[in-house]
């Protein structure tokens, strides 16, 4: 299914519920990505020594609520809220160990995730676009954790890069596609931009 909202429409302002939702987003997803923290705590114990490159593995899962939010509401900005709002939840309410630079991070992941979406003004929903959003949110975060982390120069920078790259693309582009997708299905964000856009599909058939 897809849900790709084709041709131009006229946007309305942001809306009370459109906010709440981002809300909704960032709660949910700031616990799912305590969650995932964890999950990366536990799978660099099983890699043993190359349990470094374990966060790798998991990046693109960190970038899941920017294109679900994007999708839903298709309004500029509100991947950046989204991740920022789950970053505060990571910090403000689970206490996370990076801190206050966390936001800084959930900042730029949304940007990366949100070119994709932008670059279309906000009309296309494809696969490939989520896919492309989940590189550029991907590597985006990225440089910019090598520069924090130190990982420039070292022997296995690229195999980093690699590995962020391909879990962006899978976890935080393909993975949210198909959540969105189920979601389009239930008929539970038939309320949102995204339910107005399946609706303006049905009618113009």
């Amino acid at each position: 299914m897809s849900t790709s909202s084709g041709p131009a429409r006229t946007r309305t302002a942001w809306s009370l519920k459109d906010l709440v939702l981002l809300v909704v987003l960032g709660v949910v997803f700031g616990f799912l990505y305590w969650v995932f923290v964890q999950a990366w705590t536990a799978l660099s114990l099983l890699m043993g020594p190359a349990g470094d490159l374990s966060q790798h593995f998991l990046a693109g899962s960190w970038l899941l609520v920017a294109p679900i939010a994007i999708a839903i509401v298709q309004r500029p900005f509100a991947g950046v809220i989204a991740e920022v709002l789950a970053s505060v939840i990571e910090v403000v309410f689970l206490g996370s160990a990076v801190g206050p630079l966390l936001f800084i991070a959930a900042a730029i992941q949304g940007i990366g995730s949100e070119i994709p979406f932008a670059a279309t003004r906000y009309r296309s929903y494809s696969w490939l676009t989520y896919a492309l959003s989940g590189l550029l949110g991907a590597g985006l975060v990225f440089f910019y954790s090598a520069f924090r982390s130190g990982w420039y120069g070292q022997d296995l920078f690229f195999t980093r890069l690699v590995i962020h790259l391909i879990s962006g693309v899978v976890l935080g582009g393909l993975l949210a596609k198909a959540i969105v997708d189920a979601l389009a299905k239930t008929g539970v964000v038939d309320n949102f931009a995204i339910g107005r856009a399946r609706l303006g599909k049905a009618n113009a058939r």
